[in-house]
């Protein structure tokens, strides 16, 4: 595993389409838009926000876990509108032993339906294979949500199985969670290339 490609400087990832950057305070109206919609979070381990300032000191939280090294949160943009955040993705609990990394991701109510995530989780499961070298890469669902399933389905997420009662989420108590993963020999089966690691602004 190169966390190397991850952490000494923020990778930018670019398609044709999106763009992967890193969040900043002027995004802050498109963060709490984000956050306090409480659709955005009924399958997440996350509790929305609903105080302006709250959503600004987590700005500080990226960067803060980002310099630790445990986790990077990425602003998912279009390539026409750069300015404008319309959801968040993430890569964390990058587990050296085995070389596994977990991803998560949820968007704007306002762009649902329109493939973006299932784009956004293509262009960094990209990322993570060529440029980071992970072997699997994974990531945890709640029972019921059933359109993350089907944008992991759709860039060849496998579903392992079910956790029963595995997880304490954040709002949420103690879940049920669905694993689904990628590992890097599902990922070398022929696929067109989209995504282009370019240098931190």
């Amino acid at each position: 595993m190169n966390l190397e490609v991850v952490f000494d400087h923020f990778p930018v990832l670019r398609s044709e389409e999106l763009v992967l950057n890193k969040v900043e305070e002027h995004h802050l109206d498109d963060l709490f838009e984000i956050y306090r919609n409480d659709h955005v979070f009924e399958y997440c381990g996350i509790i929305p926000k609903h105080n302006k300032t709250t959503v600004k000191n987590m700005i500080g939280h990226y960067e803060r876990d980002y310099l630790k090294r445990s986790r990077i949160k990425w602003g998912i943009f279009a390539v026409e509108e750069e300015s404008r955040l319309l959801g968040i993705i993430e890569a964390c609990d990058f587990n050296q032993k085995v070389n596994m990394v977990t991803i998560g991701y949820f968007l704007a109510e306002a762009h649902w339906g329109q493939g973006l995530a299932s784009r956004a989780v293509e262009l960094l499961t990209e990322f993570l294979f060529e440029q980071v070298q992970v072997n699997r890469v994974q990531a945890e669902v709640m029972l019921n949500n059933e359109i993350s399933k089907k944008v992991l389905l759709k860039n060849r997420f496998v579903k392992e199985g079910m956790l029963r009662q595995a997880a304490l989420w954040s709002g949420k108590g103690v879940v049920d969670l669905e694993i689904y993963s990628m590992l890097r020999e599902d990922y070398m089966k022929p696929k067109t290339k989209t995504a282009v690691l370019l240098a931190a602004d």
